[in-house]
């Protein structure tokens, strides 16, 4: 048995999100699947490192699929990028050891969210950042930065319901870079909840604009509400950049 891993990257503003949906056809994995069952001759499902939201990007999505073919890993390449919609591109196809799993075995990730900070929008950067019109204090949303960074529960910043599951993930890089209007910033940690990199967005721009205190990151910590966040920021500014593995 052979297993496959793909490095696939999309452009999610056309799409339910990346999880197959029994209904609809608008879905990343249900694309890839649909062209890999008629390739192989057999229902084929592929594993994803995780699911993003519907809007949601991505320049480093990992999936992982097993097969008994002798199909070589050029074809599966090429039919993949002659057969998808232009929105979506298969960017490496690699044989890996049998035990490897696109989600259990990922140790971390790390995403992007793009904001464009003027009163006036960018025809441009529409679909891929959030435009956000007031005025930042970008010295109070680097201060939030910092205090988000470590091993927390993070429950208030998500929109997950009750689990039974540890809520608890660690933020190992949260930073801005600043290209003109354009604010770049970097989520890099071992694992994030349901919504969870769309909820502090929000809440860095509400600290920014003074809407929310710098201590109400801590407030929220300790609650765990989601209420006290701030804002969900609309998925068309988020991509999935990276998925690590040892």
């Amino acid at each position: 048995m052979r297993n496959i891993k793909l490095t696939i990257e999309y452009d999610g503003g056309r799409y339910l999100g990346w999880q197959r949906l029994g209904n609809s056809d608008k879905t990343i994995q249900g694309k890839i699947e649909a062209i890999l069952t008629k390739l192989l001759g057999t229902t084929t499902e592929i594993v994803g490192s995780g699911r993003t939201d519907a809007g949601t990007h991505a320049r480093g999505q990992i999936a992982n699929f097993k097969t008994n073919s002798t199909i070589s890993l050029t074809e599966i390449g090429d039919v993949f990028n002659h057969q998808l919609p232009r929105d979506i591109v298969v960017k490496k196809v690699e044989e890996v050891p049998e035990r490897f799993h696109a989600r259990y075995n990922a140790t971390g990730k790390k995403y992007s969210y793009h904001v464009w900070n003027n009163s006036i929008p960018s025809a441009f950067e529409r679909h891929y950042s959030f435009h956000f019109p007031e005025e930042l204090n970008l010295d109070l949303v680097n201060q939030a930065c910092e205090k988000l960074i470590g091993t927390h529960d993070f429950i208030g910043f998500s929109s997950l319901k009750k689990t039974k599951k540890s809520t608890v993930r660690t933020i190992k890089e949260l930073s801005i870079t600043q290209e003109g209007s354009l604010l770049h910033f970097t989520f890099v940690g071992d694992g994030f909840l349901y919504k969870m990199v769309r909820i502090i967005m929000g809440t860095l721009l509400e600290i920014g604009t003074g809407k929310m205190e710098l201590a109400s990151i801590d407030e929220i910590f300790e609650n765990k509400t989601r209420s006290e966040a701030g804002m969900t920021v609309p998925s068309h500014g988020l991509f999935l950049d990276e998925v690590y593995y040892n």
